[in-house]
């Protein structure tokens, strides 16, 4: 399988101003992730794939206050052939019926591990975040990041955005200053809204 990340396609009638986004992190931010030994991994099937029980009544009040949802993840584990592309876009339909206010899903299936040059797509290069704000027309000084790894809040630092991290006590050091440091995506939201 051809392991480097596809961008969108461009949009058409992309809106005269530029918008406001809160790009996601999907496991750990929207979904129950699996940890193991202190790390986090994204669940293995479908059926294993579960919402935070605050995460869609937080993505309508963050779209209902005119942010673009996009979710960016890292799914290394298809570029190392370890997991199906079919589960992985078969959990991104579930995820879009679950919250249908995410307005896009960009997703790096590089596998990271021993890549030279590493992907400029794969968190924490800020790639499908520029991306997305090109192809959807996003104001990248006006938008968020939100995660719960060291790799997403590099990543929104690397692309300009300000930062919200989600502290599950990993043990992995963070590496950038996160802006906010949070404990649920509720409260990331919370944040976020009164910054707007």
């Amino acid at each position: 399988m051809h392991a480097s990340c596809s961008p969108p396609s461009p949009a058409s009638g992309l809106p005269k101003s530029l918008r406001p986004a809160v790009f996601l992190d999907r496991d750990g931010t929207l979904n129950v992730q699996v940890v193991r030994n202190g790390k986090p991994y994204p669940p293995d099937t479908e059926a294993e794939f579960t919402l935070f029980p605050n995460a869609a009544e937080s993505c309508r009040q963050l779209a209902a206050a005119g942010y673009v949802l996009v979710v960016a993840t890292n799914q290394p584990d298809v570029g190392r052939g370890d997991q199906s592309l079919a589960v992985v876009e078969a959990m991104h339909a579930k995820l879009q019926r679950l919250i249908p206010e995410i307005a896009h899903i960009e997703a790096c299936y590089a596998p990271g591990k021993g890549e030279t040059p590493p992907d400029p797509r794969r968190k924490p290069g800020p790639g499908m975040l520029l991306d997305a704000a090109s192809n959807l027309g996003l104001d990248l000084t006006r938008s968020w990041m939100v995660g719960d790894r060291w790799r997403d809040v590099d990543c929104g630092a690397n692309a300009g955005v300000r930062t919200v991290f989600i502290d599950f006590g990993y043990e992995e050091p963070l590496r950038a200053k996160p802006d906010f440091t949070v404990k649920t995506l509720a409260e990331a939201a919370r944040i976020i809204l009164a910054q707007t």
